[in-house]
């Protein structure tokens, strides 16, 4: 067995890969202040940027769930990879060569992680259906792709490839490079014979390809259309469900358009793999495709991450065929548009034709137009609601009007529901139903909306309450993984004097960990022990010998922020990388307090450029000082007070110097 990967190595590859490079592969960053950035976690659905990186500290911490740490365990949550699989993935991403201990030279094969195999498998499969395109059995996969308007340029820009007819082309292929059948079990790229045990054939036998790729490019499944008569198969088939594949968790396009969603802030689903090549080729480059699922709770949040869907803006568009599945698509994505901060709109052809077929007929523009013509998903639900209803009867018009209404007080904009209040009234016809009566049953609908929330929000905090402290636990457990693995996620910022800080499911500390409470927000003391941590952690080369020497001597009295306070002594002064500072200050906590740690390294600071955060790191620590003098003089006016003059005139004279000592060093703090 290969040794253990040797620690200056891990320290290597954790100093020198870009944190925020490597976070922006799942999440859109945006500025929040000097150094740092922020974006919708990750690891938890939420409407509101909380989730923030410090690439200089090599740290990041949300706020909302508590998750926080370093590239390797940031990596290692995002990929369900052990931590020796993510540090061999970071070091072969910078291209760095690791050592082992006990002269170790690496993993052996049969040690390497599955997903990593798989991953591998995946890689070459797609490698291998590319060049079979251009072989001459590939013909009639190319004549299909230029029926649809796609070059051999648009092919390889997608990684469209060909599944040759015979029974095990690819198998042959990966066992060749050197992949065992019980590896190529697990890739869902193989069927196994009902009537021969072990007997293993290619499952996409004479289709043309398209591989399908995570956020990060790498390619975890295929989509496979028919090509041939004989070919007894669905139109389409896809990898089944693997540990690499989820189709509720997968948009086809994703790694090639989230640059493009990202900076436009749209995104467009479309219904298929050659609609997606379409809207890309015709300029539309924020189309992704569900895979063979529709689109769900899973998918919304990878939408969500992707528009930084936190309410200042963002579009989410659907296309779907004009037919009666395409309406029903429709609604069901309508049932999901309150997940949204984002406009929902809908753009659907009056011809029924999809994005594919526009191209081929009408070129680029006609495309473009059809996403740039969408319309409000609501409007569009409306409308083909009507379609249930007798509107040239009265109660026609008055059903639905019962059905519409709560669907207009859904709108979130009070100015955009009050113009579809009057458009409802146009759309339903005036002969039955006035405008007065369609305002009158929106409103009623907006009250019921609003008193379910309240009383919905009412029992939530109620359940909130009764189970706060078994999910403390389960929260304080469930990231942990070991000193060289993830970390436990700290409690929420919202959190009250008296919540432990990593308790147990039993309610109580466990023996292995120490007891610590959440000190109060409000508390001066204790604000003033984390702001002095926060501009240590983050800004320790700002410090001077002096300023070191006194928050050295410096006592602190929150349990939690003593903790912290000896970790950083116990780390020295930081050198010029503030990674590896961190780190050390990270390991020297207990466990269940290294989130915290993670927490006050990416905390954004008050401060607008360089000078001015030097200004606040100084007046923090200054105050800091002040208190620990203020407490000197207190316990030395106490003695002096105590004290019989004539009993110890020296130690009485002594303890005044003292004073006076103490007080002038306070004035000069203050002059500074």
């Amino acid at each position: 067995m290969a040794g253990l990967i040797k620690r200056e190595d891990i320290d290597e590859v954790r100093q020198r890969t870009d944190i925020k490079e490597v976070v922006e592969a799942y999440v859109t960053l945006k500025s929040a202040g000097i150094g740092s950035w922020k974006g919708l976690c990750p690891f938890h659905d939420e409407r509101s940027p909380s989730f923030h990186v410090r690439p200089q500290m090599g740290s990041y911490h949300c706020f909302g769930c508590g998750e926080g740490g370093d590239v390797i365990s940031f990596v290692q949550k995002q990929d369900h990879t052990s931590f020796s699989e993510t540090v061999e993935k970071l070091a072969a991403r910078i291209g760095f060569e690791l050592h082992y201990e006990d002269g170790g030279t690496g993993p052996r094969r049969e040690d390497v992680g599955k997903r990593q195999r798989l991953l591998d498998a995946h890689k070459i499969a797609a490698e291998f259906f590319r060049d079979q395109l251009l072989t001459q059995g590939a013909a009639t996969a190319r004549q299909f792709l230029q029926e649809r308007g796609f070059d051999r340029d648009a092919a390889a820009h997608f990684g469209v490839g060909y599944a040759p007819q015979g029974w095990d082309t690819l198998l042959t292929h990966l066992t060749g490079r050197g992949f065992t059948l019980d590896e190529l079990r697990l890739t869902g790229m193989f069927s196994e014979s009902s009537s021969t045990a072990g007997r293993f054939y290619d499952r996409f036998r004479g289709r043309l390809i398209w591989p399908i790729r995570d956020i990060t490019g790498d390619t975890v499944g295929f989509g496979a259309r028919k090509l041939y008569e004989d070919d007894q198969g669905p139109k389409y088939l896809n990898t089944p469900e693997t540990s690499l594949y989820k189709k509720s968790q997968v948009l086809y396009g994703i790694d090639l358009a989230k640059r493009e969603i990202a900076k436009n802030r749209q995104l467009v689903v479309v219904e298929g793999y050659t609609d997606v090549m379409a809207c890309h080729l015709a300029g539309v480059g924020t189309a992704v495709a569900t895979c063979g699922t529709a689109f769900g709770t899973d998918h919304i949040k990878i939408a969500r991450r992707l528009l930084s869907d936190d309410g200042t803006g963002g579009e989410m568009i659907f296309t779907f065929d004009g037919d009666a599945a395409g309406q029903k698509a429709a609604l069901r994505a309508f049932e999901e548009d309150q997940r949204f901060n984002a406009q929902t709109y809908v753009a659907v052809e009056a011809s029924g034709a999809d994005p594919c077929e526009l191209r081929q007929t009408r070129g680029d523009d006609a495309v473009r137009s059809l996403i740039a013509d969408r319309r409000p998903l609501f409007e569009f639900a409306i409308k083909a609601s009507f379609d249930n209803f007798d509107l040239s009867s009265g109660e026609g018009q008055v059903k639905a009007l019962r059905h519409a209404a709560p669907i207009v007080a859904h709108i979130r904009d009070v100015s955009l529901r009050s113009t579809y209040t009057r458009e409802l009234s146009r759309w339903l016809g005036m002969q039955y139903v006035g405008e007065d009566q369609v305002a009158r049953a929106v409103a009623s609908a907006v009250r019921r909306d609003t008193g379910a929330s309240t009383s919905g929000n009412r029992q939530q905090g109620q359940q909130g309450q009764q189970s706060h402290s078994s999910q403390q636990g389960h929260s304080s457990q469930q990231g942990h993984s070991g000193r060289q693995g993830g970390q436990a996620p700290s409690s929420q910022q919202g959190q009250q004097a008296g919540t432990p800080v990593g308790q147990g499911e039993s309610g109580s500390g466990s023996p292995e960990e120490p007891f610590y409470e959440r000190p109060n927000p409000r508390d001066p003391i204790a604000r003033m022990e984390r702001e002095a941590l926060e501009v240590v952690l983050q800004q320790p080369t700002i410090l001077t010998a002096i300023q070191w020497e006194s928050f050295s001597t410096s006592r602190f009295s929150i349990p939690v922020y003593e903790a912290l306070h000896s970790a950083v002594i116990a780390a020295g002064a930081a050198g010029t990388e503030l990674s590896r500072w961190v780190e050390s200050v990270r390991e020297g906590v207990p466990d269940v307090l290294r989130p915290l740690v993670s927490e006050l390294a990416v905390r954004p600071l008050p401060a607008k450029d360089a000078d001015a955060m030097v200004v606040y790191g100084r007046d923090i620590l200054n105050r800091l000082t002040e208190l620990r003098i203020t407490q000197q003089k207190a316990e030395k006016l106490g003695q002096l007070q105590r004290m019989d003059p004539a009993a110890d005139p020296a130690l009485y004279n002594q303890l005044q110097r003292d004073l006076m000592e103490l007080e002038m060093q306070r004035r000069l703090l203050r002059e500074d």
